[in-house]
């Protein structure tokens, strides 16, 4: 299972980013889209993010300045893209796509009635998610992170959360956990379907 938590690490950003997209492809989304998010705060300044961000890693002078340009290079796709209020960039969209893609393929497979169970047990609770936000034309792999990264931002906001929706929550977070380990293992030319 993966935390359900904005990271803040004395690591800086890159190597928490790369770290999680190798380990745990859902942690990996969720910051990623963390990160997004503190660019939008920032007002795509890198002097802001810079002062705020950068600064306070305990890094050598290189590693800051490699820390920036990794926030430059970002801000510039974020800007090309138009993703300035809302949105993810390409790369953050295309890792949906490969999830969506397992999941048809996992689906699908007669070997995995174990993923199969998990993920009926949370469609429920993401179709519920699709109708009250009247977005059917959102996939269930996005539909589900999204009701994660609104629960973090609730968290974040310390607004209340009801019961049901730590229900609904835990269910589609261990659904999203069993995809993340699946993908690990089909990266890793482990997984049979």
């Amino acid at each position: 299972m993966f935390a359900l938590s904005f990271t803040s690490h004395s690591k800086d950003k890159m190597i928490v980013a790369k770290e999680k997209r190798e380990n745990n492809i859902a942690e990996y989304l969720l910051y990623m889209w963390q990160v997004e998010d503190i660019i939008r705060a920032c007002n795509f300044d890198i002097a802001l993010i810079n002062a705020n961000i950068v600064e306070q890693y305990d890094v050598a002078p290189d590693v800051k300045s490699k820390i920036s340009e990794w926030y430059e290079n970002l801000i510039e796709m974020m800007r090309n893209e138009g993703k300035l209020e809302k949105g993810h960039l390409q790369i953050n969209t295309n890792v949906i796509i490969k999830l969506n893609d397992l999941h048809s393929e996992l689906l699908a497979s007669q070997k995995m009635s174990l993923y199969t169970a998990v993920f009926y047990k949370a469609l429920p609770y993401i179709n519920e998610i699709k109708n009250k936000q009247g977005n059917t034309k959102c996939n269930d792999i996005e539909t589900a992170f999204n009701s994660l990264y609104g629960l973090l931002l609730l968290r974040l906001s310390k607004r209340e959360v009801s019961d049901e929706t730590i229900a609904a929550t835990k269910t589609i977070t261990q659904f999203l956990s069993q995809l993340a380990e699946l993908y690990k293992k089909e990266k890793a030319g482990e997984l049979e379907l």
